[in-house]
């Protein structure tokens, strides 16, 4: 909608059906009813899909870093990510998880210790840390499971809140893209989705809070539940929760102003009517999900912050994960 030409990485099924049919956001403006269709076919930038294999790093200016965390150990996705490390192109990280890279960033952190909650760290090794940046993915958007992968439906548009790099020239882009965005309209109407470019490293971080008193506490021992119900069961123990990641992302170094307060975040939460998309993973048996959860209660436990509520989190989501990866290796050796 801004004018630069992206292009998407996917299966060999998928980039075809976008470059056949283009992609359909569905987003609601201000002050709107119902969602508008946007089509990539009607937009000035160019959008085309490629498969991990036919992607040559040098083509790009930037590269976004937006899948699971978990899916970057895929053979092809691995040595895509290892071409794009060697060509050092910016890389603005669109994940829940920071990569390795990003966190060796922040000052005073022991990052070696924090491997242990990345599925697949060794993969971030050969990165330039001032090449790669981290943007907060706060916009609840899904692919409806009974539509086409080439469509997404924006449930609460709001905005991304990157960090800048470390390194000048990746800032003229990100600052570039930053104007360009701002300065979308659609039918004369403002489109509520931004980026924004702050100089702090933790403003990205502010989202942990969000996660680990939402969308992780959808997890429970016996299913899933919406992340409103997971906020509002037990406000007071929500409210704990949030203060508590918030407390450590300062010890880290976060300002107060980089945050977001529990009742914004509250107050949205009210609209969040689906289990998370951590949740729904659990619940269709997946056997690795985005640890943030973990990485949260390491880098506390690094800080001297002990939290019983985030060890009976973690341990929560580590026994789903086992149950399915019980059940998945049940289901292999059945044939």
């Amino acid at each position: 909608m801004a004018g630069h030409d992206v292009s998407l990485v996917c299966r060999a099924p998928t980039a075809a059906l976008i470059n056949d049919e283009g992609t359909e956001v569905r987003i609601r403006l201000r002050d709107e009813d119902e969602h508008r269709r946007i089509r990539s076919a009607d937009l000035p930038g160019k959008l085309n899909a490629l498969t991990p294999e036919e992607v040559d790093p040098d083509a790009f200016d930037m590269v976004g870093l937006a899948m699971q965390e978990p899916q970057y150990g895929v053979q092809n996705i691995r040595e895509l990510v290892g071409r794009i490390a060697a060509a050092r192109k910016p890389c603005l990280s669109i994940m829940n998880m920071p990569p390795l890279a990003y966190l060796r960033r922040l000052p005073d952190l022991q990052v070696g210790p924090l491997a242990a909650s990345f599925s697949n760290p060794g993969i971030w090794d050969d990165f330039e840390p001032d090449l790669v940046t981290l943007c907060s993915p706060d916009p609840q958007a899904y692919r409806p499971p009974d539509e086409a992968p080439n469509v997404l439906h924006v449930g609460l548009p709001t905005n991304f809140r990157a960090a800048k790099f470390g390194d000048a020239a990746a800032n003229t882009i990100l600052s570039e893209l930053e104007a360009d965005i701002e300065a979308v309209r659609l039918d004369g109407k403002d489109v509520p989705v931004k980026i924004r470019v702050f100089d702090s490293l933790f403003v990205p971080l502010a989202k942990w809070s969000m996660l680990l008193t939402g969308n992780y506490r959808c997890v429970t021992r016996d299913g899933v539940r919406p992340i409103r119900d997971a906020v509002y069961e037990d406000p007071e123990v929500s409210r704990k929760m949030y203060d508590l990641v918030d407390d450590i992302a300062r010890k880290l170094g976060a300002a107060p102003e980089d945050q977001v307060p529990f009742e914004k975040y509250a107050k949205a939460a009210e609209q969040l009517l689906n289990p998370s998309s951590v949740a729904r993973a659990v619940a269709a048996g997946a056997v690795e999900i985005e640890r943030v959860d973990k990485l949260v209660q390491l880098i506390g436990r690094d800080l001297g912050i002990s939290s019983p509520e985030i060890d009976e989190m973690v341990s929560v989501i580590d026994a789903r994960l086992a149950e399915n990866n019980s059940s998945s290796a049940a289901r292999a050796a059945a044939g």
